[in-house]
Protein backbone atom coordinates (compact mmCIF):
# COMPACT_ATOMS: atom_id res chain seq x y z
CA UNK A 1 0.00 0.00 0.00
CA UNK A 2 1.16 3.37 -0.93
CA UNK A 3 0.78 6.18 1.29
CA UNK A 4 2.70 8.74 -0.26
CA UNK A 5 0.42 11.47 -1.46
CA UNK A 6 -0.22 11.82 -5.53
CA UNK A 7 1.36 14.56 -7.08
CA UNK A 8 -0.83 17.26 -8.64
CA UNK A 9 -0.62 17.42 -12.52
CA UNK A 10 1.20 19.82 -13.88
CA UNK A 11 -0.03 21.56 -17.44
CA UNK A 12 2.67 22.83 -19.60
CA UNK A 13 4.91 22.89 -22.98
CA UNK A 14 6.73 19.78 -22.78
CA UNK A 15 7.01 19.38 -19.23
CA UNK A 16 10.03 16.72 -18.11
CA UNK A 17 9.47 14.79 -14.76
CA UNK A 18 10.54 17.59 -12.70
CA UNK A 19 8.94 20.04 -14.18
CA UNK A 20 11.19 21.41 -16.28
CA UNK A 21 8.92 23.25 -19.76
CA UNK A 22 10.11 24.44 -23.14
CA UNK A 23 10.99 27.67 -21.76
CA UNK A 24 12.76 27.16 -18.71
CA UNK A 25 14.75 24.27 -18.54
CA UNK A 26 17.78 24.36 -16.26
CA UNK A 27 18.93 22.19 -13.79
CA UNK A 28 17.36 24.68 -11.04
CA UNK A 29 13.98 25.27 -13.01
CA UNK A 30 12.51 22.39 -10.95
CA UNK A 31 9.10 24.29 -9.55
CA UNK A 32 5.62 24.77 -11.06
CA UNK A 33 3.18 27.21 -9.81
CA UNK A 34 -0.40 26.53 -9.07
CA UNK A 35 -2.47 29.65 -10.78
CA UNK A 36 -4.93 30.90 -8.50
CA UNK A 37 -7.06 31.50 -11.42
CA UNK A 38 -7.40 27.77 -12.62
CA UNK A 39 -5.94 25.97 -9.64
CA UNK A 40 -3.72 24.33 -12.16
CA UNK A 41 -0.04 24.11 -12.12
CA UNK A 42 2.02 25.53 -14.55
CA UNK A 43 6.05 25.61 -15.18
CA UNK A 44 5.85 29.10 -15.45
CA UNK A 45 4.19 32.02 -16.96
CA UNK A 46 4.52 31.56 -20.75
CA UNK A 47 3.29 28.01 -20.52
CA UNK A 48 0.32 29.24 -18.65
CA UNK A 49 -0.28 32.19 -21.34
CA UNK A 50 -0.02 29.54 -24.15
CA UNK A 51 -2.17 26.57 -23.21
CA UNK A 52 -4.81 28.36 -21.14
CA UNK A 53 -7.65 29.80 -22.09
CA UNK A 54 -7.91 32.92 -19.41
CA UNK A 55 -5.57 35.79 -18.41
CA UNK A 56 -3.32 34.31 -14.96
CA UNK A 57 -4.50 36.03 -11.44
CA UNK A 58 -2.14 37.11 -9.50
CA UNK A 59 -2.22 35.18 -5.69
CA UNK A 60 -3.92 37.54 -3.35
CA UNK A 61 -1.71 38.47 -0.43
CA UNK A 62 -4.79 36.86 2.01
CA UNK A 63 -3.77 33.47 0.44
CA UNK A 64 0.24 33.57 0.61
CA UNK A 65 -0.54 30.54 3.44
CA UNK A 66 -2.39 28.18 0.85
CA UNK A 67 -0.10 25.09 -1.04
CA UNK A 68 0.73 27.26 -4.44
CA UNK A 69 4.85 26.14 -5.36
CA UNK A 70 5.24 22.49 -6.31
CA UNK A 71 9.03 21.35 -6.11
CA UNK A 72 9.29 19.08 -9.17
CA UNK A 73 11.66 17.23 -7.62
CA UNK A 74 9.97 15.48 -5.10
CA UNK A 75 6.72 16.76 -5.28
CA UNK A 76 6.80 18.90 -2.23
CA UNK A 77 3.72 21.66 -2.09
CA UNK A 78 4.70 24.53 -0.48
CA UNK A 79 2.87 28.14 0.36
CA UNK A 80 3.55 30.75 -1.46
CA UNK A 81 4.98 32.82 1.54
CA UNK A 82 6.97 29.81 2.51
CA UNK A 83 8.71 29.73 -1.38
CA UNK A 84 9.46 33.16 -1.07
CA UNK A 85 11.66 32.66 1.75
CA UNK A 86 14.30 30.51 0.92
CA UNK A 87 15.93 29.23 -2.30
CA UNK A 88 15.97 25.69 -1.47
CA UNK A 89 13.29 22.73 -1.19
CA UNK A 90 12.43 22.34 2.74
CA UNK A 91 12.37 18.53 2.11
CA UNK A 92 14.74 17.51 -0.90
CA UNK A 93 16.89 20.39 -0.75
CA UNK A 94 16.88 20.55 -4.67
CA UNK A 95 17.61 24.46 -5.43
CA UNK A 96 15.37 26.29 -7.09
CA UNK A 97 16.18 28.81 -9.74
CA UNK A 98 16.26 32.89 -7.79
CA UNK A 99 15.08 33.99 -10.98
CA UNK A 100 11.61 32.82 -10.65
CA UNK A 101 11.22 35.14 -8.04
CA UNK A 102 11.39 37.84 -10.20
CA UNK A 103 8.33 37.13 -11.55
CA UNK A 104 6.22 37.85 -8.44
CA UNK A 105 3.94 40.02 -10.04
CA UNK A 106 3.03 37.62 -12.47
Amino acid sequence: MNDAPRRPQVHGVNPDPQTRCAHYHRDVDVIAIKHYCCARYYPCHLCHAELADHPAQVWPLRHFDQPAVLCGVCGTQMSVAQYLGTDHCPHCAAQFNPGCKLHREL
